[in-house]
C-alpha cells in the first residue's frame, strides 16, 4: 500500500473538533435483527425486536468517518488507511423504536511510525441524553512531526492483572468460528461495502492475504463472547475496547483469552486477547465493563 508522503504542515489542524452534520436513524427491528443474525448471535431478545445488539451502535458511526476526516486526509489516503483501535462506551443499550441522532468529529493527530492516527470521536444522542461515545482510531501513512488535539481514552491494562489471573488459572478461553460467507452477510447487515471485505482481488491488491472480516465485526463476536464468559447480559455492557493487531479471515477460528481485572465504578472488569488458529494475536489491549 503506497502513498504519497505528506508532511505536518500540510494538515489543517484547525479542522480538529470540528462536528460532522448530524446523522439520523431510527432503531428498527428488522435491521437490529439482520445485524444480531449477520453476527451469528441468536439472543432471543433480538428476534423478539425488545433489544438491539450492543455493536449496532457502530453501524451510523461508519457513514460519519469520511466528513469527520475530510480535509484532514484524502480520500484515498482513507481507503487506504486501516482501522486499528475502537472503544465503544454504552450508557444505554439500545432498543427498537429509538431515534438516534449521533454526529462525530476528528479530535486528534498523533504520529506512528511509518505515519500518524487519527482519532475520531463518535457521539450519539436519543430524546436530548447521551446513549453512546465512540473512539476511532485510523492509521494513516501520512507523515507527522508533532500531535495534535486529544488522544483516545487508554485502554490499557496492567499487566500486572493477567499474569495474576494465569497463575490462579482464572484465564477463560472462548472459541468461535467465522463463517466462510462472513463478510458478505456482514457487509448487507451494516451497509459496510469497502471491497477489501467482499472482493479478493482488491484486498490483495492492497497487500492483503484476501477477503478480510471487518474489523467491528470481530469486535461484535468477540463482545458475544467476553459477555458469555463473564457470566453477564449484553444489556448490561458499558464498555468494548480493542485494538486490532491482524485481519481475521472468513472461516477462522478465533480464540479470545479473558481474565477478570477488578471493578472501577461500580462495575465488572475484563481484560481480553483474541488469537488466531496459528496463536498470533488478532486483538490486543481488549477492555470490557459490565454492570453488575
Amino acid at each position: 500500500m503506497d502513498a504519497t508522503p505528506m508532511h505536518a504542515p500540510d494538515l489543517d489542524v484547525s479542522l480538529l473538533g470540528r462536528w460532522t452534520d448530524e446523522l439520523v436513524l431510527v432503531v428498527e427491528a428488522d435491521r437490529a435483527r439482520a445485524y444480531a443474525a449477520a453476527t451469528n448471535d441468536a439472543d432471543p431478545r433480538y428476534e423478539a425486536g425488545i433489544l438491539a445488539p450492543p455493536l449496532f451502535a457502530c453501524v451510523p458511526a461508519v457513514d460519519l468517518i469520511a466528513p469527520a476526516v475530510a480535509g484532514l486526509i484524502t480520500d484515498e489516503e482513507r481507503r487506504m488507511g486501516l482501522h486499528v483501535a475502537h472503544d465503544l462506551h454504552l450508557h444505554r443499550a439500545l432498543v427498537p423504536g429509538m431515534t438516534l441522532r449521533v454526529r462525530a468529529a476528528s479530535i486528534g493527530v498523533h504520529p506512528r511510525r511509518p505515519g500518524a492516527e487519527l482519532v475520531i470521536k463518535v457521539e450519539t444522542r436519543s430524546d436530548g441524553a447521551v446513549v453512546n461515545e465512540q473512539y476511532v482510531t485510523l492509521f494513516s501513512r501520512r507523515r507527522l512531526r508533532e500531535a495534535a488535539g486529544m488522544p483516545a481514552p487508554d485502554h490499557r491494562l496492567p499487566a500486572e492483572a493477567r499474569e495474576a489471573a494465569k497463575a490462579a488459572g482464572r484465564i477463560v478461553r472462548v472459541e468461535q468460528t467465522l463463517d466462510p460467507d462472513q463478510t458478505v452477510r456482514y457487509a448487507e447487515a451494516s451497509g459496510d461495502h469497502n471491497p477489501i471485505h467482499l472482493d479478493p482481488s482488491v484486498a490483495r491488491a492492497f497487500g492483503l492475504p484476501g477477503v478480510i472480516v471487518h474489523g467491528l465485526c470481530t469486535m461484535a463476536f468477540v463482545g458475544r463472547a467476553v459477555v458469555g464468559a463473564a457470566g453477564g447480559d449484553a444489556a448490561r455492557l458499558r464498555r468494548l475496547a480493542v485494538r486490532f493487531a491482524r485481519p481475521v479471515l472468513p472461516g477462522q477460528t478465533i480464540t479470545t483469552h479473558l481474565w477478570p481485572a477488578g471493578e472501577v465504578a461500580g462495575r465488572r472488569r475484563f481484560g481480553f486477547e483474541v488469537t488466531n488458529p496459528q496463536g498470533k494475536a488478532v486483538v490486543q489491549d481488549g477492555l470490557a465493563e459490565l454492570d453488575p
